[in-house]
């Protein structure tokens, strides 16, 4: 029984020493932490605080044909804030009067942005290196507040080229909806217009990410090494069409006008060389934030710089079209290359009215082509008749008129090309008059068409009928340094045999080598030329100005389009500006000086 009770004894006393020893040991330990190793231990946990960022790839370039630079980066600095880093009522205070941005509008903006509270979330881009200067040296004042370096979208603004490059913006919560990209989140920049909204998921490449180490209180100690850092993945460039010469050559023709297009095309394989829409707008504006009052400025401006006009101006083409129904009326038999109808004596009677023609004393009796050289309405108004209003909607649908070109560009207009259904509908079935054909068949009415729409259709006569599709990206080279090259693809064919691809071609050259050409004026001793004018009607001012060239006739290479809004004939506006355009095209290719492509005849004939 002794021994027993000894037993016991002993074991709580191995149990007490066992409970002290552990205390001690404990205590030992935290004495250590806290004494003995407290200064480094702080120190460490210092640095021990991870951050997530985004590595925001370098967005592909664009250049033309020739190399040269149509769409660069530079250097810019993003301010963002980490939410979960954020400090109450001194983060977003002290950042609202160090960027000029208001309160509201930054927490806004940290929602709209915020992909993890752990990330920074984009509040303002292209901030000045000062403000930068600010964020490094006061950081303890801005907690949670960081800045990135990162690639700012730079125009060449010499070219006025934003017809198809466009321009890049933030993604916002629709296009989120509708991009089916999982790697985009809001504060992403994609493209918005042109280009870069085409070949967006191309140029932008991919993100990546790396792990950057701070300080408790904020401070950046360096990039944090982490076997699971992804790098980013640079977007690939883009080899345009576009010549940037041409290009030049056709912003300055344009300059003492206000508003139109220019569209200049190789007929050959549907290569846009030149595009351009005026007026024009500065693309570097939206690679920064824009200020209200100059957005407003823009959007309120009753000339529209923003409208895409080579794309999406619906004008009627006027006499530019009128190769359509004489082309119509060769192939369907109505006439020959010698047939003539009543003589023109100023216009046309038709029922109770009388639809005259632009020349008021008349043109006399013509055939075809010297009906496109004189550009006589009178004929045309007979021969539109015999067409009737589908066999002529029908001929313009196979010229491509009333249906995109589908081109490489977004937010393309396919134009209208009305028939017996479009009227019905329009103003009741059989209330309509068979007279509208009359207006049809000379480019006016409700026939609309875009530039690009006419240009692609003279590069089919041009090219003996084929039409290519037209299109701007002629290569792409990817990061990898492999590329792939766009080639030619044919649209269709236009609706006419040889024989009256021929006699078409025969008024083309006509228009500016004819005794009455309605653009002889353009004639020179160094290249020839080909062409159309054309006048349509404008309900809201001046008649529209248009004039479509091929150069040179004997083996064509270049098709030039252009529209001059509000501003009279087309052999006195338009015609002129498309000369300088070719002139200057076929001096570099002659390698003459462009003074030296002087007229030969001193007066145009009056003309439609």
């Amino acid at each position: 029984m002794s021994q027993f009770k000894l037993s016991i004894d002993n074991r709580e006393k191995l149990s007490y020493i066992f409970i002290v020893l552990i205390f001690l040991t404990l205590i030992i330990g935290l004495f250590k932490l806290q004494i003995l190793e407290h200064a480094g231990l702080a120190k460490q946990s210092e640095n021990n605080r991870i951050r997530v960022e985004s590595i925001i790839p370098r967005r592909g370039i664009v250049t033309d044909r020739n190399g040269q630079i149509i769409i660069d980066n530079r250097p810019s600095y993003t301010v963002s804030v980490v939410p979960a880093e954020i400090v109450k009522g001194k983060t977003i205070e002290n950042l609202s009067e160090l960027i000029a941005l208001d309160t509201n509008l930054i927490r806004k903006r940290i929602r709209r942005n915020m992909v993890s509270r752990y990330q920074p979330s984009p509040v303002k881009r292209d901030i000045s290196f000062e403000i930068v200067a600010i964020l490094e040296e006061q950081y303890k004042k801005f907690p949670g507040v960081v800045y990135q370096m990162e690639r700012v979208r730079q125009y060449n603004r010499q070219l006025g080229a934003e017809t198809y490059t466009g321009y890049v913006g933030e993604v916002s919560e629709n296009e989120l909806k509708k991009i089916a990209d999982a790697e985009l989140h809001l504060g992403s920049i994609i493209g918005k217009k042109g280009i870069e909204k085409k070949y967006d998921a191309i140029l932008r490449g991919r993100e990546g990410t790396k792990y950057i180490e701070i300080t408790a209180s904020g401070q950046l100690v360096g990039e944090y090494a982490d076997k699971n850092k992804i790098p980013a993945e640079p977007g690939s460039n883009l080899v345009l069409s576009i010549d940037n010469d041409l290009q030049i050559a056709s912003t300055q023709a344009f300059d003492t006008f206000c508003c139109g297009a220019i569209v200049a095309m190789d007929p050959r394989n549907g290569e846009i060389l030149a595009m351009a829409s005026f007026p024009g707008y500065d693309a570097n504006i939206f690679s920064s934030v824009i200020p209200e009052s100059l957005w407003n400025e823009i959007r309120d401006d009753s000339t529209h710089p923003l409208l895409n006009r080579p794309l999406k101006g619906l004008y009627p083409p006027g006499s530019t079209v009128k190769f359509v129904g004489v082309g119509a009326g060769l192939e369907e038999g109505l006439i020959t290359e010698n047939t003539k109808y009543k003589p023109c004596i100023g216009g046309y009677q038709f029922g109770n009215r009388f639809f005259g023609c632009w020349k008021e004393s008349g043109h006399g009796s013509l055939n075809a082509a010297h009906t496109l050289e004189q550009s006589c309405d009178t004929y045309m108004y007979q021969l539109g008749l015999k067409l009737g209003v589908d066999k002529l909607s029908e001929y313009y649908r196979e010229c491509g008129f009333g249906i995109k070109t589908d081109v490489d560009l977004p937010q393309e207009a396919s134009g209208l090309n009305p028939n017996t259904t479009y009227y019905d509908k329009r103003y009741g079935k059989r209330k309509w008059s068979i007279g509208l054909v009359l207006n049809n068949s000379i480019g006016q009415g409700e026939l609309l068409v875009t530039p690009l729409q006419l240009a692609r259709f003279f590069c089919g006569l041009a090219n003996n009928g084929i039409v290519y599709k037209p299109h701007i990206v002629k290569k792409i080279q990817y990061f990898d340094k492999t590329e792939t090259i766009i080639e030619p693809e044919i649209a269709f064919t236009l609706p006419f045999s040889k024989n009256t691809l021929k006699i078409l071609y025969e008024g083309l050259s006509l228009v500016v080598d004819g005794k009455h050409g309605t653009a002889k004026k353009l004639k020179n001793e160094y290249y020839s030329i080909g062409g159309k004018t054309g006048t349509s009607e404008n309900p809201h001012g001046e008649n529209h100005s248009w004039f479509a060239a091929v150069a040179p006739l004997e083996d064509p290479e270049i098709v030039v389009v252009a529209i001059v809004e509000n501003s009279g004939h087309g052999s006195e506006i338009a015609a002129p500006l498309v000369g300088k355009i070719i002139k200057s095209y076929m001096a570099k290719k002659l390698g003459i000086p462009l003074d030296e492509v002087d007229a030969d005849v001193a007066q145009s004939g009056d003309s439609l």
